[in-house]
């Protein structure tokens, strides 16, 4: 990473606000529009991410970026589900949708704009990556990649991403005051023991069923964690050259609509199969619905959320030394991303803990 700790340093020397040309004018015009027109909502980000894959498969963390956010979308509707409902008061539900969606939300308006600018940069054969100063990019992202512009390395590109993001909402929504106190504070038991909120799932189709990789979350507080999760995640997309095509074709042929029915049809349903102010009963065995049972309720974002109007991130960049530079440095272990069966556990969990309480149905 010496090379890299290098040009962190010649462009921090030489780096000043460029007179803009009324090319480039245009270019960061268009950019800012099309980042608003996608940073609707949960399901508008993730479609976003995956055209944008699909035109640039050389920008890995497209993709990683499309899957994980299918992710956050699932763990919002979540809390509007069947389960959820039961064991969350409104405000921890409304507490808990604000942390992730302005999360989503603060992602998508910082590393969008530069997937839009290296879609510029290739359509005219030239890096424009200097116009990110322009849009409160990072100088960090800057320079990585202008070096990505030079030697295509989607390892360096993707972990700068990871670093990237998880850096920028560190202090925006991690050391957030309001988020501190009413999520992981009043939430900490609940968020770690209860919640399905610590499994990050990517499905796919083989041989007729449907299969489940991942990682399970822990320590959601620390940002060396959310780090080295997103490397984990990285891994367990990119390295198997099967899962990850595999992974690819069930995205392409599945839209996201933050229903978990989008994976697992057997189990959950977007429209609710049982009666009002009934009792929660077990449906669930091993991962299958139980003889006599139904399907969970897991709502799509559309019906489960209403668009919110975000406030402006906050100004700054992250960046201020290279120690983060070591985060680089590529996993020791192998990671093979089995999940299936603690996520069915989890399942089970919830489901005990559901049946525990009076049933409550908003």
């Amino acid at each position: 990473m010496n090379w890299l700790k290098e040009e962190l340093k010649k462009g921090a020397a030489v780096h000043k606000p460029v007179n803009l040309s009324d090319e480039e004018k245009w270019i960061l015009g268009q950019v800012k529009r099309e980042t608003k027109e996608w940073n609707l909502n949960n399901v508008t980000r993730t479609k976003a991410y995956l055209d944008f894959y699909r035109q640039h498969p050389e920008v890995h963390w497209a993709f990683l970026a499309h899957m994980v956010s299918r992710n956050g979308g699932w763990n919002m509707t979540d809390l509007k589900g069947e389960i959820l409902s039961r064991l969350l008061s409104d405000r921890e539900r409304h507490s808990l949708f604000s942390f992730l969606e302005r999360g989503n939300w603060l992602i998508f308006q910082d590393a969008y704009p530069q997937l839009l600018i290296y879609r510029e940069s290739v359509k005219r054969n030239r890096p424009l990556f200097s116009l990110f100063s322009h849009l409160n990019i990072s100088f960090f992202m800057e320079t990585v990649w202008s070096c990505f512009w030079k030697r295509k390395d989607p390892y360096i590109l993707t972990t700068a991403f990871i670093i990237n993001e998880q850096s920028y909402i560190e202090k925006r929504v991690l050391q957030n005051s309001f988020y501190k106190q009413e999520v992981f504070q009043k939430l900490e038991f609940k968020l770690q023991e209860l919640l399905s909120l610590n499994h990050i799932l990517f499905p796919f189709e083989k041989n007729g069923a449907t299969h489940l990789k991942g990682q399970t979350v822990n320590q959601f507080e620390s940002l060396n964690e959310r780090i080295t999760l997103g490397k984990r995640l990285y891994d367990v997309l990119f390295k198997d050259k099967e899962v990850h095509a595999l992974t690819e074709q069930w995205a392409y042929a599945h839209p996201h609509t933050g229903s978990r029915k989008d994976y697992w049809p057997h189990i959950f349903n977007d429209v609710h199969e049982g009666l009002p102010g009934e009792q929660y009963q077990f449906q669930l065995k091993s991962c299958q619905i139980r003889p006599g049972g139904r399907r969970i309720y897991s709502p799509t974002l559309e019906s489960a959320w209403k668009n919110v109007n975000q406030p402006e991130a906050e100004p700054g960049d992250w960046f201020e030394n290279d120690h983060v530079l070591e985060c680089f440095l590529k996993l020791d272990d192998k990671v093979h991303g089995e999940i299936r069966q603690t996520y069915c556990q989890t399942l089970e969990r919830l489901e005990l803990a559901a049946l525990a309480k009076k049933a409550v149905w908003n």
